[in-house]
């Protein structure tokens, strides 16, 4: 049984990391470094801590995007 709790921890979190590599695609960034990216997401969590409003100006991009998936 807990081999089973293990291996489904494992597939969830596999799969996790497989959509956040997605929002890398998306983005357009697929190509780019990988100590870019980890230095952008690294300056962008300290822009957004305790920034209500760059939160929600960021995350509008963000779903505006992904409705425009149809097109």
């Amino acid at each position: 049984m807990s081999r089973t709790l293990t291996s489904d921890a494992r597939k969830k979190d596999t799969r996790e990391k497989i959509e956040l590599g997605g929002l890398i695609v998306k983005a357009g960034l697929r190509y780019e470094k990988r100590a870019l990216l980890l230095g952008a997401l690294i300056d962008l969590a300290r822009r957004i801590k305790g920034d209500d409003g760059e939160r929600s100006r960021l995350t509008g991009l963000g779903v505006e995007d992904f409705g425009n998936d149809d097109q």
